[in-house]
């Protein structure tokens, strides 16, 4: 949603670095998400932009974005609303166990070491350094923390499919669903 946000702003011009420009344009753009992790998707007024939302601009942009007071009350506000909706759903992100969702019934703070991330991150865009990541991750560091009841995975030698089982494993059976 935030990677979204950014896109819409950088295709208008609009300068990021500037928290009051983001501030004001930051209700106008529609966003919505698809939550079928089978099939996710991410729109911008009706435009499908799960692609777009990965380019090196976005992502170097985006912390800047995400940091704007007016741009986080929006969209936690939607993320609120969307896990609400969904009656039982995964929610991924830097602030979804202490800030979005801090009554989740099971909470996992996913770790991994910076080589191990900015290796998966260049097998998805290969533009991607460790620098890069490292960067973000200092920006990123007032929005990202692990909550109190957060369970801390390293996922440095796991593959995702060994991600998904130790999460699963976390998970009280009757909470579980076949995935």
């Amino acid at each position: 949603m935030y990677r979204a946000l950014t896109l819409w702003l950088l295709d208008r011009g609009a300068d990021i670095a500037d928290p009051e420009v983001v501030a004001r344009l930051a209700a106008e753009p529609v966003i919505e998400v698809g939550t079928d992790p089978a099939a996710p998707w991410t729109r911008v007024d009706g435009t499908d932009v799960s692609e777009a939302i990965r380019t090196r601009e976005v992502t170097g942009a985006v912390s800047a974005v995400a940091a704007v007071p007016q741009v986080r009350a929006r969209l936690i506000a939607m993320q609120r609303e969307i896990i609400a909706s969904a009656g039982g759903i995964v929610a991924e992100g830097r602030d979804i166990g202490t800030v979005v969702a801090p009554d989740a019934q099971v909470k996992v703070f996913l770790t991994a070491d910076g080589a191990a991330r900015a290796g998966r991150r260049a097998a998805e865009a290969s533009w991607s350094t460790q620098a890069e990541v490292d960067r973000r991750d200092r920006m990123d560091a007032a929005q990202s923390g692990k909550a109190g009841d957060a369970v801390e995975v390293d996922s440095t030698e796991l593959d995702l499919d060994g991600v998904v089982g130790v999460i699963v494993g976390l998970v009280p059976k009757p909470l579980q669903k076949s995935r």
